[in-house]
Formats: structure tokens, sequence, C-alpha cells
């Protein structure tokens, strides 16, 4: 039961671990593999409940924790790079004292800032590659635990290999975005717009015929008229 709860831990991180409580939830898992680890005499139902225990902590710290949402995330990221450092050299049987303590602390620290800066971009990097790196090592543990003579061996480590770069395709969107690219193919080859109609003529202005008389003749119409008017009315007056 408790390495196939691990296995499952690992595959929801995988799928779902760009949601912060799945993340947190996958990390506190981790840290409590590492600390069942360092009690190997212990029943496999203290380590469950260790493991399952931390990860229901980290699912409802980072669910509930919406005012110091920031603070979490960093503390998530530092509980991820130490908790890898110390499950990758448990995983390979290194055993060097303090120096993997040192080591750990690394680990966080590289998590924290890997978590700090990819807070700034658009989409959250650090959390997919930590998220990545977490399912994969519980996976990877998970199948340790169940199966003794897959540990330390070159299948445990391409198993790693393949589970880290299938997930980080999946969370980073490039399955996605393979699947996505038939669609602009498509749109790229736009209907052929219909033939534009002619537009209507428009319409002739009116042709006005204006006669116009020459002013010299206008002037000679004028004077007749006034001679021919006056000419009656002068000879009366004369006589």
């Amino acid at each position: 039961m408790y390495p196939i709860a691990v296995i499952a831990l690992g595959v929801a991180v995988l799928l779902f671990g760009r949601r912060l409580a799945v993340l947190g939830a996958a990390v506190g898992g981790l840290v409590g593999v590492v600390l069942a680890s360092l009690f190997p005499e212990a029943s496999t139902t203290v380590q469950l409940i260790i493991v399952l225990g931390l990860a229901l902590g980290g699912f409802f710290a980072a669910a509930f924790a919406r005012g110091i949402i920031e603070v979490v995330i960093l503390v998530i990221g530092a509980f991820a790079g130490a908790a890898a450092v110390m499950t990758i050299l448990n995983l390979f049987n290194i055993d060097q004292g303090l120096l993997n303590w040192l080591l750990a602390v690394v680990g966080g620290v590289i998590g924290l800032m890997l978590i700090r800066r990819s807070r700034r971009g658009s989409r959250d990097w650090g959390m997919v590659i930590l998220a990545d790196l977490v399912g994969a090592l519980l996976i990877v543990r998970g199948l340790g635990l169940l199966f003794p003579q897959f540990r330390d061996t070159t299948f445990s480590g391409l198993t790693l290999l393949v589970l880290l770069v299938a997930g980080f395709a999946y969370q980073g969107g490039y399955l996605n975005r393979k699947k996505a690219a038939p669609a602009p193919a498509a749109a790229a080859t736009p209907a052929p717009a219909a033939a534009p109609k002619p537009a209507a003529p428009a319409p002739a202005a009116p042709i006005v015929d204006v006669d116009v008389d020459p002013p010299t003749a206008d002037v000679d119409v004028d004077v007749d008229v006034a001679v021919g008017a006056g000419g009656p009315a002068a000879a009366g007056a004369s006589d």
C-alpha cells in the first residue's frame, strides 16, 4: 500500500503539478519519503502515515494560505529542491554523511531561487520544473519500494529521465501545442472572397441649354424698343 500511494502521488503531480495545492501535497509526500528512509526499521504503516500526513499538510498549507501565497510558494520551492536532492542521493545509495545535508541545503536554495525567478514570467516555469522533478522522483521511488530489484539499476535512471522529459513536455504545454497545430494550418487558407459587385453608374448631370445673347444684341434690342415705344409719344409732344 505504501509504494502504491507514493506512485499515485507522483502521477498526480506529473499531471496536475501546476496547481499549487497538488504541488504542495507532492512536496510534503516527498519530504515524508525522505524522512521515512532515515528510519528503515519503521513499519510500512508508520512510513505510510508519515508520507500521507505530510502530503495532507502540504496540500492544506498551499490551498488555504491565500494571504501569504508568495511565502508558501517560496517555502514549497525550497523544500522541493532539498527533498529532490536527498531523494536522488538515496535513490542511488550515495551516503556521504554531512555532505548529503549540505547538498540538500544547496538544493533548497536552488529550488527557492528557481521558483522565485519563474514567478516573474507569463508561465510558472519554476513550478513546472519542480513539479516534474518531484513527480518523477516519487514514481521511481515508489517503483523501487514495490520492486526491490528495480533499485540502483540503469533502468531506474532511464525511467527517471523518461519521466522528466515526458512530464516537462506535458506540463509545459508542448503536447497540447502539437495537437492544436492543424487548426492554424486550416485557418491559413481562407475561403475565396466573393467578387465585389460593380458600382452603379453615377446619374448624369442634366444639360441645360442657356442661350446667351451677345451684349451688343441686347443693347440694340433695348434701344430699338425704347425708340419704338417712345416714337409716337415724342411725335405727339412735338405737335
